[in-house]
This record gives structure tokens, sequence and C-alpha cells, in this order.
């Protein structure tokens, strides 16, 4: 059949609004390919908004000799700091030391301790972790994080929420990031690009014809359909990467992904400093509690088969014990179901390598293009860290496919609202209440880190809070909600209050619903 030559066409076609597809169609789009992103549900709605929100190197993942991997991301953590210093910041960690840490006991360093020194019987020794915190502060060529250092936690902040037995810890370096933002922002600079982001839009079908690709697309909210062509096209689409292969597309592959569901707790506040634990278990397994959202810590994660991308994830509630009694084996304070007040899960699609465990997984990325006809790139596997550098090496298999095409660009460039200083934040909101006299310390303060230098647009020409139209609740007002529908692609309360912010947490049930309600009335614009 003859390709429809009136149809738009497209240079790259992205299925996923994840990190990896808004990354990609963001560099794409800064090298003048013309470009379109199709998201079935929100941006970030799944993955990318359930992860841990660390930029780190995977301390862990050098008990795998995943050096190349840890690498990398090492070396990204600054170059992301830089780009994106309103949702992004730099965290000490402190690693609490007992003679009782485990390995867990099928990786690689475990396994070669316990031939040539079978009598520490799976123990983490001292000297090594010292050794693999060496190899952290060197391998990424650190230039704005402080190094590891030793701490004594008897009689310091750092040690006073933890049992008696804790008297030592190593305090090492890494990076918060707010995840879905990271995404929003990364569609956001696509679309200002010139790049399409549709959200809520499936890809119902996708067929070659001749050199190109017939796409078949359904808005989900009004059930219209709509056929575009592309000269190339990338899959994207994180847990359901291998539903498209096979049922979209009809590609014959034996590649696929194996799901491991990662989830988290969220309690009242447990410690009064702004420092994150990282806590080693009996298991071999570690997790993290994190300060979280000013009034909250963030405890996880958990590695757990999942079969189906359909099922939507939800942190089970042996999950949630067993993140309870791991943290409570580090903490004085005894901490209950009762104090939890939210948890979330997500599923990380990560390449099938055989492992024998899911943590055991590579968290490495591997990217195939099937170019039998018009060509696709199936990307499997992943972490936050490393989007950018995932997208400049799609961009490289990308290229011998449009010849002239301009080489890498994103690296040190902002993305929106993240043109200061990475130790900028404190001066942009005391500017920001100085002109703004109605905002209070948390209201400024949150809308700094969430838009940076673009809360002045968010706000516009305000002269007091009324000025700001509904409130909504929890600083949320009916401008902000108006900038998040029509320039951040928010389309109901959901979007909004769990991953364009994090104000869920603070607003009431009928609160939300009457946000939802507005909306409902309140078509985006344009």
């Amino acid at each position: 059949m003859a390709a429809d030559q009136t149809l738009k066409t497209y240079d790259l076609f992205v299925i996923g609004g994840g990190i990896n597809g808004t990354g990609i169609a963001r560099d794409a789009a800064g090298r003048g390919m013309t470009v379109a992103l199709a998201e079935m549900n929100d941006l970030a709605s799944a993955t990318s908004s359930a992860s841990t929100k660390l930029f780190h190197g995977g301390l862990r993942y050098l008990e795998y000799f995943e050096i190349s991997l840890v690498r990398h991301a090492l070396e990204e953590r600054e170059t992301l700091l830089r780009a994106m210093p309103h949702i992004s910041w730099p965290m000490r960690f402190v690693l609490p030391y007992h003679r009782d840490m485990r390995f867990e006991s099928e990786t690689p360093v475990s396994r070669l301790l316990a031939t040539v020194m079978p009598w520490m019987k799976g123990r983490r020794p001292a000297w090594m972790i010292r050794l693999g915190l060496f190899a952290y502060d060197h391998l990424g060529g650190r230039k704005i994080l402080p190094a590891t250092s030793t701490l004594a936690l008897h009689g310091t902040v750092e040690g006073a929420p933890l049992v008696e037995k804790f008297e030592k810890a190593y305090e090492y370096s890494d990076c918060w990031v707010e995840d879905s933002r990271l995404v929003v922002l990364n569609a956001r600079d696509a679309a200002d690009r010139g790049a399409r982001v549709m959200v809520r839009t499936r890809v119902d079908a996708a067929e070659r014809q001749g050199d190109t690709w017939q796409i078949t697309l359904r808005d989900m909210d009004t059930d219209a359909t709509e056929i575009v062509r592309a000269r190339m096209l990338i899959n994207a689409a994180g847990p359901w990467v291998g539903d498209i292969i096979h049922g979209k597309l009809g590609l014959n592959t034996n590649e696929g992904v194996r799901l491991v569901r990662g989830s988290h707790i969220v309690t009242k506040r447990l410690f009064d400093h702004d420092k994150c634990y990282f806590f080693q278990g009996t298991d071999g397994r570690i997790i993290f509690a994190i300060p979280y959202e000013t009034d909250f810590t963030l405890i996880g994660t958990t590695d757990a088969e999942h079969q189906d991308p359909h099922d939507a994830p939800t942190c089970t509630p042996e999950e949630q014990q067993y993140l309870l009694d791991f943290a409570n084996g580090y903490f004085k304070q005894d901490i209950k179901a009762d104090d939890i007040v939210w948890t979330y899960s997500g599923v990380r699609p990560l390449y099938d390598d055989g492992a024998a465990s899911a943590s055991a997984l590579t968290r490495d990325y591997t990217l195939n293009v099937d170019a039998n006809g018009a060509p696709v790139l199936n990307i499997f596997g992943g972490k936050i860290t490393t989007y950018r550098k995932l997208a400049e090496d799609v961009m490289d298999k990308v290229a011998p496919f449009f010849e002239g095409m301009s080489g890498h660009w994103t690296a040190g460039v902002a993305l929106p609202g993240g043109d200061f200083a990475v130790d900028g934040v404190d001066a942009l909101i005391s500017k920001l209440m100085a002109e703004f006299h109605f905002l209070n310390l948390f209201w400024a303060r949150r809308l700094i880190r969430a838009y940076g230098t673009l809360a002045w647009d968010v706000l516009g020409d305000a002269q007091n809070a009324d000025d700001l139209g509904v409130a909504f609740g929890a600083t949320l007002t009916e401008r902000e909600v108006e900038w998040l529908m029509n320039r951040e692609f928010a389309r109901s309360a959901e979007d909004i209050v769990w991953r364009r912010n994090k104000l869920g947490l603070r607003l009431s049930s009928d609160e939300i619903a009457a946000l939802q309600t507005w909306i409902e009335a309140h078509p985006p614009k344009g």
C-alpha cells in the first residue's frame, strides 16, 4: 500500500512520556529535527514519578562490578545539578556502620570474598565499605560535591535518632531530584524547541509503509483518532516496551524486560536535620530514609517481581511492613503502620539479562535498532540519573539515518527555570519574597523549587494573594493551576497535586475534588 503523502510527517516519533522519552524529544528537537511524542496517560505517570528521587551513582552497584554504569552516573550528577538547581540539590548521606552488615549473597563481590575470606561469612567489613566510598568519590570527576568523611555518631544530630549500637558512620554525597518535575521540564523544553507533545494520547497501531512508519493515535479523552507518519520510531514505553514491540509493531524478537516493583512509604518527619540515611539490612539489601517535603520522611525502596505492566503497582501491606521493620532496626523511635501518610510504587523496566534475583538485574540500559524497513529503536532499562546520557546515545544511533544531524548539545544547558547558580536558591527565595510581599517562606520556597526563575512568570503582575484567583489550599492558586495546564500539560487534579507538586500530602480530599471540578470547567487554552 502506498503511503498517504498528505499526512503530517515527523523525523522522529517517540512513544512514552517518561524521563527517557521526554529527554530524547528534547535532545532531538534541539538539533532541529521534527519530533512528536505521545504519552497515553500523564507525563511521568508511571515509573518516572515513582523513583527514590535521587541523582546518584548507585553505590551498591559496585558490588555487582557495574563500574561503567556507576562512573557514568557519577559523572552525570554534577552535569545535571548545574542544569536544574531548582529541582535538584546536593544531599549528604549518612551510612551507619555495624559489624553485622551483610552482603546480598549473590553479588559478585560477596562470592569473591566468600572464596578468599570464608571466615567473613557474608559480612560487609568496614574496610570494604570505605574502599567502595573511595572509588565513589573518585570515579566520576567530582568537583562540586564534598568527599566522604567518617562520623562519630554519639552526641551528634545525625546519631540522635539512631539506636545506640551505631557508633560510627560514613557520610558521602549524592543529589536529590524532583523526578516528575524533571520529566515535565524536559517535555516543556522540547515543546519550546518545536516538538509536539501529546498527553493522554495512545498509539493504537504502527506499521511500516515503505521508508516511513504510519502511526494511528487515539485521544484518550475524546476517543478521536489521528494518523501521522514518521521516518523513525523511538520506543521509550518503559514497562510497556515489550507490549509495543510485539503488540503494536509486530517485531520478531525475543528481547524483553523484567519488571521489578519498587515501593516506598512516607511517614511524618522522623529526624531534625536535612541529611539522608543509607541503611544496610541483615538480608544484604539497602534502603534510604530521606527528608521529604519539609514535614515528612521518605523510606524505600523494595525490589519485587511484577508480572504485568497493565496491573497498577501498589505498595503491598507486606512491603510496607518490610520497610517499617527495616527502618525500626535503625531508629530509636518505633515507627508503626499508623505513621504512614502515603505510599507509592513504580515498576522499573530492567533489561532481562537472565539475572537470578530482581536486585541483581543490571540498571544499565540497552538500545537496539531494528532497521528492517523504516527504523525503530527500542529502549530497555535505564535509570533516572543517566537519562541525558541515554538520550545522547539514542541520538548517536539515530544519526546514521539522518544525514547532517548536529551533535551533542544538552550538557550544561539549563532546563526551564534553571538558569541560575547551583548555590543560588536562597537568594532567589529572598528576592521573590521581597517583590511579592504576600508570600510566606513556605510558599516562596515551594515556587522557587518548582519553577526557579520562572516563578516570576507564574505569579505575573499579582500585587496580593487575591490577584492569584481561587485559593485551592496549601498555597495552590488559580493562576498557578492555569500555568500548569497551559504550560506544563496538566489535565487533572491528580496530575497537579501528585506529579507537578506533592501538595496531595497537604490538601484534603474535598479540596482536591474542588480543584478537579474547577479544572473540568476551565479547559486548557490552545
